[in-house]
């Protein structure tokens, strides 16, 4: 009896063993094409982060095809359990609300205050699919503790099973919400800035620019935009050449976010990246945007886009459109934006587009403090509390000391 059972167990712990080789060894591989360049922050932590991150897609893509379990929710259900959340802290009261329908954290400090507080609605980021209210709280405890601001961390719906414009809907209407209300939470309401980093960033310039056109309500004193994304259009700007294959963001995850929240084919990612979908009247403005002196880099050779191909277009054309390409909206538009705090890194594939965007809202005389982290790589301001990540915190010290000087 013991011997027909050792048979099957033999052959199940050989077949468990190859999988897990094969686990390791595609994880191993995948891993081995990132770049770490010379300069970059704490390299040693990003890249364990890196092999780390790159066995869980491997793993949320097998079970995804498997049918088991989405590999977005995958990731959420890792982040869920690794993130710690805020420990409590007698200095910070917070409590999760609802606000017109959209959970909301609401985070106040405790001690007194003289007249009404700043208020900062804050958006998370993780590519329209990822993060969380939790993932986000010690970051939003730390702002309301050091700002002395009351914080409302948005929960937006995500990706893939809210498509655009599901996180945009759910972050103006918590936005307008507080903005009516602002006062019932000790908050001043023409002291409102809205924030937020990566896809929050995206967020963050899109309701600014959404709430131009409602009438009857404060508008916001501000908006902080970390590391943003506020183009879908040409995924071969310089930053994304120079740092395509660079953690903790790729060119391959931007594109697939992009398809994933927009709602289009994940087989167009060939067509996104070679620029096919990109019309004539973008393409123009784009060319006149990169050909300033910001863009002009010795040696660099500006990215001839495929021809436009009217097909693919309008399977994606969404993406070029408000609310996610919020860089291409009209002058008179921009011109109506409150002031702006963007902060880049310099190894990031978004660094350039929080420069176009700077540009956009200077060339429109709209006020623009810009932060650029010069090791810095996307992700790194949620670094903020490890010590040995010394540009997240002079990053987080940044923000947190334009906030108060507001």
């Amino acid at each position: 009896m013991l011997g027909v059972l050792a048979a099957p167990l033999g052959v199940i712990t050989i077949v468990l063993v190859f999988c897990l080789s094969l686990f390791l060894g595609l994880t191993w591989y995948k891993s081995s094409k990132a770049e770490i360049p010379p300069g970059i922050a704490n390299p040693k932590m990003l890249w364990r982060m890196h092999v780390v991150t790159t066995g869980a897609f491997i793993l949320g893509y097998v079970l995804e095809k498997l049918g088991i379990l989405n590999s977005a929710r995958l990731i959420q259900i890792l982040q869920k359990i690794f993130i710690p959340k805020l420990k409590d802290d007698p200095e910070i009261f917070k409590k999760d609300l609802q606000f017109d329908g959209v959970p909301v954290r609401v985070y106040q400090p405790r001690s007194p205050s003289v007249g009404g507080r700043k208020g900062i609605v804050f958006f998370h980021g993780g590519g329209f699919m990822f993060g969380s209210i939790d993932v986000y709280d010690t970051l939003c405890g730390h702002l309301t503790k050091n700002s002395g601001a009351v914080v409302v961390s948005v929960g937006y719906r995500l990706a893939p099973e809210h498509r655009c414009p599901a996180a945009f809907d759910d972050c103006l209407k918590a936005t307008v919400h507080f903005l009516k209300t602002a006062e019932e939470y000790g908050v001043d309401p023409s002291s409102i800035i809205i924030c937020g980093d990566s896809a929050g960033g995206n967020l963050t310039a899109g309701v600014c620019q959404g709430l131009v056109g409602i009438a009857d309500i404060p508008k916001p004193l501000a908006q902080i935009m970390i590391y943003p994304i506020v183009q879908m259009a040409d995924f071969n700007v310089l930053s994304y050449q120079q740092n395509k294959m660079v953690p903790s963001l790729l060119q391959e995850h931007a594109i697939h976010s992009t398809l994933m929240y927009t709602g289009a084919d994940p087989s167009l990612s060939k067509e996104i990246l070679k620029g096919s979908h990109v019309c004539p009247e973008i393409r123009e403005k784009l060319g006149k945007w990169l050909s300033s002196e910001e863009f002009q880099v010795k040696g660099y050779k500006p990215h001839i886009m495929a021809p436009f191909n009217k097909g693919v277009y309008e399977k994606v054309k969404k993406a070029l459109e408000f609310p996610c390409s919020l860089l291409f909206s009209d002058d008179a538009l921009i011109r109506q934006l409150p002031k702006a705090y963007i902060l880049t890194c310099e190894f990031d594939i978004l660094r350039d587009d929080g420069i176009l965007y700077k540009k956009r809202l200077e060339d429109n005389g709209v006020p623009v403090t810009w932060f650029h982290v010069k090791d810095g790589y996307h992700g790194i301001f949620g670094f903020f509390h490890q010590p040995e990540v010394v540009s997240g915190k002079l990053a987080m010290d940044n923000v947190i000391a334009y906030i108060k000087n507001l």
